[in-house]
């Protein structure tokens, strides 16, 4: 279900408060979004999606593709207007967004308590936990507690970066402490540098990592569960219902009538019917 505004709060109190919000999480200051009947009046919705992020969203043969991509093509089919879509990398998402560049993110974010406070998340599209990734056969890595110290890569501005003190908590249990965090603008770029020799392992969501290492089975092995279980989503301004229920419509329909799980199970190999259909912040 989307999230409720107190109907005694004033629009310019939503909107003050989301800013503060924002804020918070190193976002810039909101601007007016575009509503459903001003989308619709217009004739199309803009939407940003990730540039590299397997299996939800990458380029293929100069063709975007991905879970989320398969679904975004069949949202286009279901609303009466176009959806335009820009192909960027992660670090623009967000803001762009929030600011009101786009009037919405369909790619894979991570629900987290400060995001729920800067943007609406429309119901999840996938559950995810965190694992590790490290170079195949790295005698120095064989569990969890061999991570004492080692550098990691991350993408920055990511959830996976907020959830390593899960993982800080874990080495704790057997002496050890996390290493030099690294942060890159786009996982390829950590994923270089871990075959390199840069760094010692990656942390990212189990679902693009079990892709990374099933298409590159010679460089790369994946490690074990880093964090709790978190819900994927796709987001829209805070305060944009009617875009919100557009999405949630579609959403809850799709897994309905089977279709998501469908793309799912053709992209992760599994399905997530369990999941909640609000968008829960396990973190």
């Amino acid at each position: 279900m989307p999230s409720k505004i107190d109907s005694g709060l004033t629009r310019r109190h939503v909107l003050t408060a989301a800013a503060s919000a924002a804020a918070a999480i190193g976002l810039p200051r909101l601007s007016h979004a575009e509503t459903l009947a001003g989308i619709t009046k217009r004739g199309f919705m803009t939407v940003a999606t990730e540039d590299d992020y397997r299996p939800f969203e990458f380029m293929k043969d100069g063709v975007a593709t991905g879970y989320d991509q398969e679904l975004l093509e069949m949202l286009k089919k279901k609303v009466g207007f176009e959806i335009r879509q820009d192909i960027i990398p992660w670090t623009g998402i967000l803001p762009g967004v929030t600011n009101g560049k786009y009037d919405a993110a369909v790619t894979a974010i991570l629900v987290t308590p400060e995001r729920i406070q800067a943007l609406d998340f429309t119901s999840p599209v996938a559950a995810s936990v965190d694992f590790y990734l490290k170079r195949k056969g790295d005698p120095k890595i064989t569990s969890i507690k061999d991570l004492d110290g080692k550098p990691l890569g991350v993408e920055a501005g990511s959830a996976m970066l907020k959830l390593l003190p899960q993982l800080e908590d874990m080495l704790k249990t057997t002496g050890g402490k996390l290493g030099k965090i690294v942060t890159y603008q786009g996982y390829p770029e950590a994923y270089q540098d871990l075959s390199i020799g840069r760094i010692d392992y990656v942390v990212n969501t189990f679902l693009s990592l079990a892709t990374v290492a099933k298409e590159r089975p010679t460089v790369f092995e994946l490690g074990e569960a880093v964090s709790k279980p978190t819900y994927i989503a796709w987001a829209v301004q805070k305060g944009n219902t009617d875009l919100l229920k557009v999405f949630n419509d579609f959403l809850l329909g799709a897994r309905k009538d089977g279709s998501m799980y469908a793309l799912q199970k053709k992209w992760f190999d599994t399905t997530f019917e369990s999941m909640s259909e609000t968008p829960v912040a396990n973190i």
